[in-house]
C-alpha cells in the first residue's frame, strides 16, 4: 500500500504522518527528507537542486519497491501537477502505486487562519520548511488543484478542527476500509 498526504506548506503532513506510519506499522517517506539534501548541498531550484532531488527519489523508490509487500508506505508531498516538474513527480508515484497497490492520496487541507498559525510556528524551522504567512495565503488563493489523477482512493480531509492524532486515525480507519 501507498498513501500520499498531498497538500501545501503548514497543514499538518508530516505530522499526521508521522503517526499513520506508526498506525500502520509502516514506513514514511516525508518531502523534507528528500529535499534536504539538496537544499544542504545545492542552491535552491537549480537544475542541480532538481536533478538531486530526482536522485534522491529513484534511490528511495528502488528501496520501496523492495520492501516487503505487508509494509505500507507513507509520502508526504505537495503537487499540483500544473508544472512539467510536477508532471513528471506525479506520474513516478503513480508508478510506484502501480508496483505497491492499492495506491491511496488524501489531500490535507485546512482553513487560512489555520494555515498560517501553523505555518509561522518555529518548530518548523528547524527542518527547513517554509514559515512565511503570505505563501499560505498565495497558495489558498490560487486554489490549485492538488493531484489525484489515477489514484485508486481518494480522501478529501481538512484538518482546521483537528488535531493530528485525529486527522491520523481518520486516515487510518479510511484505508481499513479499502
Amino acid at each position: 500500500m501507498v498513501i500520499v498526504l498531498n497538500g501545501y506548506p503548514g497543514v499538518g503532513k508530516l505530522t499526521i504522518g508521522r503517526t499513520l506510519a506508526e498506525l500502520l506499522q509502516g514506513k514514511l517517506l516525508d518531502i523534507h527528507t528528500v529535499y534536504n539534501l539538496s537544499f544542504a548541498l545545492t542552491e535552491f531550484r537549480s537544475p542541480l537542486f532538481w536533478d538531486t532531488v530526482g536522485r534522491v527519489e529513484q534511490i528511495a523508490h528502488e528501496l520501496i519497491v523492495n520492501l516487503p509487500s505487508e509494509v505500507p508506505v507513507v509520502f508526504t508531498t505537495v503537487l499540483t501537477n500544473t508544472t512539467e516538474r510536477e508532471q513528471t513527480e506525479w506520474a513516478k508515484l503513480i508508478g510506484l502505486g502501480r508496483a505497491r497497490t492499492p495506491f491511496c492520496v488524501a489531500h490535507i487541507s485546512c482553513d487560512l487562519e489555520e494555515n498560517i498559525r501553523r505555518i509561522t510556528s518555529p518548530g518548523r524551522d528547524s527542518s527547513r520548511k517554509p514559515r512565511d504567512p503570505e505563501m499560505a495565503r498565495r497558495n489558498q488563493d490560487r486554489a490549485k488543484p492538488l493531484a489525484a489523477e489515477e489514484a485508486d482512493h481518494l480522501l478529501d480531509l481538512d484538518t482546521t478542527g483537528m488535531t493530528a492524532d485525529a486527522a491520523a486515525q481518520a486516515i487510518f480507519d479510511w484505508v481499513r476500509t479499502l
